[in-house]
């Protein structure tokens, strides 16, 4: 079972194996994420890709309080605590207050500090006092070598297994662009970048109350991420991405992972030999 936070580490840090960070926006229901680990696990074992499962307890900023925003705290860990046991992977969520670390901390492999905070200093202070692997998104307000206070932070209060996320920056009202320039200029700052493809096509607040998106793209971004040298991809996905209870439109179906992971695989192993 993966609990040794160095082996996962090294696994999410070997240049020669592409890491994927994938699974329901939030979590809707454990049938959901049993599925979806379950199938990513298989899928990702057969392509020798090192797979995290990612799902949130809270969605802490959605655009309308009518939103759906997970289980909560304590039902969210419990299921969590289920998919890494049953499926033998990584688990990541998000954390939003400080007060909510200690608590993940105990259940997952990666604290993630969701792009909207990455510039909290003492929630990232928090997160890396851990000791686990902490993922910090890029926020969309930010450009890329601005990313590099934030991991200075990090990295001052004692994190030294650190994963860096690109998510896209904002252009203009209810869109976002996904620059590439970013990925290696992240390499810069001396951890593995990830490149999240699913918010990279958001669409912010385009649905009025809600956000929108365009699923269609995420393919196409990741695989531009892994040519640029991105180390990983991070992919919401869903069985009926129309029907999931946030960020539906971003997600792509979860039929579909296999055939898109084959094509990052095969642009990892051409950016390897660039």
């Amino acid at each position: 079972m993966p609990n040794d936070s160095a082996k996962i580490w090294k696994s999410l840090t070997n240049a020669k194996c592409l890491s994927l960070i994938a699974g329901p926006c939030v979590i809707e229901s454990e049938r959901l994420c049993f599925r979806i680990a379950d199938f990513l696990q298989k899928a990702c074992r057969k392509l020798g890709i090192t797979y995290v499962f990612k799902a949130s307890f809270d969605k802490a900023n959605r655009s309308s309080n009518a939103s759906f925003r997970g289980p909560g705290l304590t039902r969210g860990l419990a299921l969590l605590a289920r998919v890494r046991e049953e499926f033998e992977v990584p688990v990541l969520t998000d954390v939003h207050t400080e007060e909510q670390v200690s608590a993940v901390a105990q259940v997952v492999d990666v604290l993630q500090i969701p792009a909207f905070l990455c510039r909290q200093t003492d929630l990232i202070n928090a997160a890396v006092g851990t000791g686990k692997i902490v993922n910090l998104k890029k926020g969309q307000f930010l450009s890329p070598q601005d990313m590099g206070q934030v991991v200075k932070k990090a990295t001052a209060a004692g994190g030294s297994k650190i994963l860096v996320t690109e998510r896209g920056t904002t252009f203009g009202y209810n869109n976002l662009v996904a620059d590439m320039r970013a990925i290696p200029i992240m390499r810069e700052f001396g951890f593995p970048v990830i490149f999240d493809a699913t918010h990279s096509v958001q669409l912010p607040g385009g649905g009025g109350d809600k956000s929108s998106g365009q699923r269609e793209f995420a393919p196409v971004l990741a695989r531009c991420a892994i040519a640029a040298g991105a180390n990983g991809v991070f992919i919401e996905t869903h069985p009926e991405p129309d029907e999931a209870l946030s960020d539906g439109p971003n997600m792509i179906p979860l039929s579909e992972m296999p055939r898109v992971l084959s094509h990052l695989i095969k642009f990892h192993r051409a950016a390897a030999h660039a």
